[in-house]
């Protein structure tokens, strides 16, 4: 099994060259984000990540988090690990300085959340969701709320998460039916199940911030009529210190295909009483909006999922395709078997991996460092501009790289032949593990519903029609040297514009429009993915000739991105049917017949 080495160079590619931190450390918020401090951060990060996460990935799949008397168990390794990882701060690095953040841009957050999760997913999971719960007490929580749950939530000694779903409504939130009855003393008595809650109970910290979605008496049906509320595992008394256990406990723990070690609980509210002990999180029945902040930021999240468990696939399956032997290569002496590595099948499915994780990092990178410009710009009409941005991107980010990443590491899978299928090489782990990111945080179904329902109608479409012009420059701007992945790009940019318009005329269609939104999606992340990659060849082109950099790392950089755009972007094409086919063969069949 192979080591996890931390992609460093090509991280900081991305961040000096395609979404170049030097225009963030402009900004007074993250001007203390110097080159070299960011360097020094994610050296230390990655050998982190390689040195003490990676090592319990197998473990922790082996062993599984379980249920022993009401209480989550998790693998033996976790604990220790997660008291470094909450030692070292690395849970704090995105917060505000006020909560004892690092303040750093979520670009680079999001930089030390791939290499951790590339580590050991099921582990990375318990600190993305408090990183998303901290995230929502940030914009609605009362400074109450701030001081008393935020700081020790920024440090990791306490977790959050996140509970909406319920047996009768998983991705149709507005069916929730826990309730919330107001109490004598401010406070609300919480009553009802959620299923799928992750690291809903857990050994790892001293409290669990449940994030409860739940209905007052007086609340009207659907989403409008949904409130949120903070209930504590342990109730926290005025001066900090913790009190009573609350009446919110796990009271099952489910049997996965992967992510052994990450405990998906079913969380009962209420069950030994009157109900949980919950706080009322912003006003009530605005509890969706309030949500959103952190599946927002969880979907983005989840998109980093995909990219960093087909990184780790790949470098496996490549050091397994080089010592591997196998067969007679072109070209190789009589007699004797050749690494699988020279086999052209092989290294189109190494160079399809490694192109499309490429892809993704500029593609998920860029996804956050609209949202630090959202966030910090100094004007208001670019805040405005990339928070547009960041939510036309957020879809993509989480169904597309998700995607890929179910297809990649089934990739890394077939490298390895019958071994790959064999659990002793550890591949397969990954295999398993990535499925669980195109579902959950929303369905990729309704990551494209989102995209052509909600995104796609920005200022009357002029907003997505100006993006795609921005792709088409970006694709007419590349020097002659790469005038192959130029072509490739405005060719794909032409058929995404002509499945745009045609969704855009389907807007009064909802049935037609929705029939076409999954390989929408698919285009339109391929796209923005080849444009990404035409800017990394760009700037690798210009710092050859400059005689600056790795001049073997830029000119892989290049081969890389042209093989993305002349075998990879041309998929575009044959989804724009797909998109314009409308819906009549959808429905043709009866249900009963399918």
């Amino acid at each position: 099994m192979t080591d996890y080495a931390p992609p460093l160079a090509d991280i900081r590619f991305v961040l000096e060259h395609v979404t170049p931190l030097s225009r963030l450390t402009q900004l007074e918020a993250f001007s203390h984000a110097e080159p070299d401090l960011v360097a020094g951060l994610l050296e230390e990060a990655g050998r982190f990540a390689a040195q003490a996460i990676a090592p319990t990935n197998v473990d922790g799949d082996q062993q599984g988090s379980r249920l022993v008397d009401g209480a989550v168990v998790t693998p033996d390794s976790f604990q220790r690990v997660y008291k470094q990882y909450v030692e070292a701060g690395w849970g704090a690095v995105q917060h505000p300085p006020e909560f004892d953040g690092g303040g750093f841009p979520l670009t680079v957050a999001n930089a030390v959340k791939e290499m951790i999760t590339s580590a050991n997913m099921a582990f990375s999971l318990c600190p993305l969701l408090t990183t998303g719960a901290v995230y929502l007490l940030e914009h609605h929580g009362s400074d109450e709320q701030l001081h008393t749950y935020v700081p020790k939530m920024v440090s990791g000694e306490w977790t959050g998460t996140m509970c909406l779903t319920e047996p009768q409504a998983g991705s149709d939130v507005g069916a929730v039916t826990t309730r919330a009855e107001p109490a004598d003393d401010g406070t609300y008595r919480i009553t009802g199940q959620k299923i799928y809650i992750t690291y809903g109970e857990h050994d790892l910290a001293d409290n669990i911030i449940h994030l409860v979605l739940a209905r007052l008496p007086d609340a009207p049906p659907g989403t409008k009529g949904i409130s949120l509320f903070l209930v504590p595992k342990y109730l926290v008394h005025d001066d900090g210190s913790l009190g009573e256990r609350n009446d919110a406990k796990a009271i099952g723990v489910e049997h996965k295909m992967g992510i052994h070690a990450s405990p998906t609980c079913t969380m009962g509210f209420g069950e030994d009483g009157e109900g949980a002990v919950g706080h009322l999180v912003g006003e009530p029945h605005d509890g969706m909006r309030a949500m959103f902040t952190m599946m927002n930021d969880a979907r983005l999240g989840v998109g980093l999922q995909g990219l960093a468990i087909a990184e780790r696939a790949y470098q496996q399956a490549a050091d397994y395709a080089r010592e591997r032997t196998q067969g007679r290569a072109p070209g190789a002496a009589k007699g004797a078997q050749s690494p699988i590595v020279e086999h052209a099948d092989v290294r189109r499915m190494l160079l399809t991996m490694r192109a499309s994780i490429e892809a993704m990092r500029t593609l998920t990178y860029a996804n956050a460092y609209a949202l630090d410009l959202a966030h910090r710009a100094d004007d208001p009409v670019e805040r405005e501009e990339q928070q547009k941005l960041a939510d036309l991107l957020t879809p993509l980010s989480k169904a597309w790289c998700t995607d890929l990443g179910v297809e990649l590491t089934s990739i890394a899978v077939q490298v390895h032949g019958g071994m790959g299928y064999v659990e002793e090489t550890g591949v397969a782990q990954h295999y398993r593990d990535a499925k669980i990111a195109a579902i959950y945080e929303g369905t990729n179904g309704i990551q494209a519903l989102d995209l052509v329902g909600r995104k796609l109608p920005y200022d009357g479409g002029a907003f997505v029609k100006g993006y795609l012009a921005e792709l088409r420059e970006t694709a007419s701007s590349l020097p002659d040297e790469l005038a192959a992945i130029g072509r490739a790009l405005a060719a794909a940019v032409d058929s995404l514009e002509q499945a745009t318009d045609w969704l855009f005329e389907q807007q009064e269609q909802p049935v037609d429009l929705f029939a076409g939104a999954t390989p929408y999606l698919r285009m339109f992340g391929t796209v923005v993915g080849g444009a990404g990659m035409a800017r990394s060849a760009a700037a690798a082109h210009r710092l050859l000739g400059e005689g600056e950099g790795d001049e073997a790392q830029l000119r892989d950089k290049i081969t890389v991105a042209r093989f993305y755009a002349t075998q990879l972007l041309p998929q575009v094409h044959g989804l724009l049917d797909a998109v314009t086919a409308g819906a009549d063969d959808l429905y043709a069949i009866e249900a009963d017949r399918l």
